[in-house]
């Protein structure tokens, strides 16, 4: 007898009523292309659960996989038997004596969906719990606090049996929210964002803005290796390197220095927002918190947000700076963050940036100045790559 099975558990894809099955159908799509080398699983679905069927394959790579996937409220690895109380028995017996149970407590937990089968819950309940105790020495039943919850399914067709649930990643599956361009600086805040947008089922492409000779080819590494980081909680993403330099030298040169930062901030937004077009999405992430820097006042972002109707997504609005890195260290962006290899964004920093910047002033400002023009220039312009298991290493080469 071995684990043969993982029973996947969902958290807030049950709420969803008639969309259920949209959701339930794109988080087995995305259970599969994060499974495809291994090809020997099978992998089928109910109205309340999604069963791998592991066929030999490798249960510890795949489960850490499944850490990674939006959508998934726990997992378990499970064994399944006929729905006959003898071999229920013996399936939990094994389940139970493969965990480190020695000195632990426990308790059976049945579900009988079956309702013809033979014994009510409270008697499965007895009849495994009698079972394992028969067998095994030095434990302690516990039905409020067990240390170890066998679970026991018993359904038409067959009855799976688990003893471990794993936590999931929560959220939503990616892709069923729609299509955001995030913002990808390269610091700490806006991979943040990403993940936290794609945990709400957000599917990204990032655009990051490049400003040679002022920043350098580490400096675009560093969001290539960011963007291959958030490609292990969804899909692929599609980098879009906009090359920048032309825009911030004009705007250093006519734009009041001041104001440079707001203005440098708009023409990226409507960049992105270009691009946001041409790409169908829906909707512009970036990683804004209110109050961290002069650019993220409630003035700065009124006087920025201006040149744009489309929604913006800010995941980290209501943060410090210590919840952004705590989040940076548990999705393992945070040392490619802090990579001292800076980004457009720092090179041209004003001393003393606007905090209370007018939205008419910068239009002033900036009436002086062809931008349509540099703006599409830059949009035609821009590398795209695609960013994940598919990039060939000669893709990646053609960047640098």
């Amino acid at each position: 007898m071995q684990y043969d099975h993982i029973l996947i558990r969902f958290g807030e894809i049950s709420t969803k009523g008639r969309n259920r099955k949209r959701f339930i159908d794109k988080l087995k799509r995305n259970i599969q292309n994060k499974l495809t080398d291994y090809p020997q699983i099978k992998i089928e679905t109910t109205r309340d659960r999604i069963f791998i069927v592991l066929n030999g394959e490798n249960h510890e790579e795949i489960s850490a996989r499944l850490t990674k996937v939006f959508g998934i409220h726990s997992f378990s690895l499970a064994v399944k038997t006929e729905s006959d109380i003898d071999a229920i028995k013996a399936a939990a017996l094994f389940a139970f004596t493969e965990l480190d149970y020695e000195g632990k407590t426990f308790k059976v937990s049945a579900r009988r969906s079956d309702k013809l089968f033979p014994f009510d819950t409270n008697q499965i309940n007895y009849q495994v719990g009698s079972h394992i105790l028969t067998n095994v020495d030095e434990l302690v039943v516990d039905v409020h606090n067990p240390m170890i919850n066998v679970r026991v399914e018993v359904r038409k067709e067959a009855s799976y049996i688990t003893c471990k649930d794993i936590i999931g990643a929560g959220g939503l599956p990616v892709g069923t929210s729609g299509k955001s361009m995030l913002m990808l600086s390269g610091g700490l805040d806006s991979p943040v964002a990403g993940y936290l947008a794609m945990k709400r089922g957000v599917e990204l492409e990032a655009v990051h803005f490049y400003s040679p000779p002022y920043t350098n080819e580490r400096s675009k590494q560093k969001v290539v290796d960011l963007s291959e980081v958030l490609t292990q909680f969804g899909p692929d993403i599609n980098l879009h390197i906009v090359p920048f330099t032309e825009i911030q030298e004009v705007i250093q040169k006519q734009v009041p220095e001041n104001y440079s930062l707001i203005s440098t901030r708009r023409m990226m937004l409507r960049i992105t927002d270009e691009i946001r077009n041409r790409r169908t999405g829906l909707a512009i992430t970036t990683g804004e918190s209110l109050g961290q820097v002069a650019s993220q006042t409630m003035e700065s972002m009124y006087a920025i947000n201006d040149v744009t109707s489309t929604p913006m997504l800010r995941p980290c609005i209501s943060m410090d700076k210590t919840e952004i890195i705590d989040i940076a260290r548990k999705i393992d962006t945070y040392d490619i963050s802090i990579r001292p290899y800076e980004d457009c964004c720092t090179i041209f920093s004003p001393a003393a940036p606007k905090t209370r910047p007018k939205r008419e002033k910068v239009e002033y400002y900036e009436s002086f100045i062809d931008f349509n023009e540099l703006i599409n220039r830059a949009v035609e312009n821009t590398e795209v790559v695609k960013i994940g298991k598919s990039t060939s290493k000669s893709e990646l080469e053609e960047l640098f």
